[in-house]
């Protein structure tokens, strides 16, 4: 049966909005009005083109600021009395991102139909993480609903300040890199072909790296459309190789072997590794599954693979703190010994959150470093393609000047 999203008012006045499934708007408008609802509006989706805006929207997906807002927000109705359902199509109401509101919309209507809170949004994988569902689960399984909420609005919060402080380190390092291109470019495009016509006119032999010059920005003078294009082809295959298994496991081998990228890469999962055992023990996960699903969240391939290699021995009845001394060239041992110590003294998810909090603290001063350590390293950079540019223009005119 088509599904109609549909707005309707109730003979208080109380207006109502959701997704429901029909035969068409009559049968729509009668289910509504066995629930005390007139029907106002129905629009029916269709199928197809919504495909290809789930598709659209999951490139683009639903930001970490938006899910902070909305749990927060929901715990909030929560410990207040507002039900659920009333608090998702609330919530959907202010959401700022189309395809969250529907998502909303849709988990609300679940709900009515008899699911709970964590079996609804189960089907929406692409915006709640494993993490979020079964943070939810245990604590409806606990009665404590409000709590959960509260952990991963920690939990997410952290995430957010986490990245933005990566993400801020490295626009400086960007914008010059960038501005070096477009640089180059410009060269390229309206200085390069001039020279070409002198050279041509000459009738000189050309050093390889003068041609290779000469040649891109000919091609980039009279081809210059097509950049945009190279450079979003050139993004897709990167983001397809990157989101492979081999390809992912390469790019994660580089970053672990740079100097300097390689600690900080360490710091921020095991960061993430801390915080994210320390929020699903607290609500009661227990750790088999509290591993698994942060191996799950990990992005870095080979921490996703250790601590998934750890939760098979941990299976078997070892301690996760004894299974990742096999992994120190990745874990630090401190974090490892102070694992131990909470497994003794039955305080794992406090000491956890302690180490978490003390290697957000790591990443934040390394961050604030970053850039100070990056500078010299862009100075070489770009002195290599200035260098590489002047060489390959200026010789040929002083291999002409001297035979002159």
């Amino acid at each position: 049966m088509p599904t109609y999203f549909y707005t309707a008012k109730s003979l208080n006045g109380e207006i109502s909005s959701g997704a429901e499934e029909a035969k068409d708007e009559h049968e729509l408008a009668r289910y509504l009005h066995t629930k005390g609802f007139v029907l106002i509006k129905a629009e029916l989706r269709d199928k197809k083109k919504k495909k290809n805006l789930d598709l659209f929207f999951s490139f683009f997906g639903v930001s970490a600021k938006e899910k902070l807002f909305f749990t927060r927000n929901l715990r909030i109705m929560l410990i207040s009395g507002v039900s659920i359902p009333q608090a998702l199509e609330t919530l959907s109401a202010v959401s700022k991102s189309k395809k969250f509101k529907e998502t909303l919309l849709k988990v609300k209507t679940e709900i009515i139909k008899g699911k709970s809170f964590s079996e609804a949004i189960k089907d929406f994988p692409n915006i709640f993480s494993e993490l979020f569902i079964n943070m939810i689960k245990a604590g409806e399984e606990a009665g404590t609903i409000d709590k959960s909420l509260e952990s991963l609005a920690h939990q997410i919060e952290r995430e957010v300040e986490l990245k933005s402080k990566i993400v801020g380190a490295m626009i400086y390092p960007i914008v010059i890199i960038s501005t070096m291109i477009v640089i180059g470019m410009l060269m390229l495009i309206m200085v390069v072909p001039g020279l070409a016509a002198v050279f041509e006119d000459l009738g000189m032999e050309l050093p390889f790296t003068t041609r290779m010059v000469i040649l891109l920005g000919t091609f980039l003078a009279k081809r210059w459309y097509f950049i945009p294009l190279i450079i979003f082809i050139i993004f897709l295959l990167f983001r397809r190789f990157s989101k492979s298994k081999k390809g992912g496991k390469f790019l994660d081998t580089i970053v672990l072997k740079l100097p300097v990228i390689s600690s900080l890469i360490k710091e921020i999962n095991t960061a993430f590794t801390s915080r994210t055992l320390s929020s699903l023990i607290s609500a009661g996960v227990p750790i088999v599954k509290a591993s698994e699903i942060t191996a799950n969240s990990l992005s870095n391939f080979y921490f996703r693979e250790a601590l998934k290699e750890s939760n098979q021995r941990v299976i078997k009845g070892e301690k996760l703190s004894d299974v990742l001394m096999s992994h120190v060239d990745i874990y630090p041992l401190t974090i490892i010994q102070m694992l131990k110590v909470g497994e003794e003294t039955g305080e794992t998810a406090q000491i956890l959150d302690k180490m978490a909090d003390f290697y957000e603290e790591e990443v934040t001063n390394a961050t604030k470093n970053l850039s100070s350590v990056i500078e010299p390293v862009l100075m070489l950079i770009i002195g290599g393609a200035v260098g590489f540019f002047a060489i390959s223009i200026i010789q040929p005119i002083y291999t002409m000047i001297g035979s002159m």
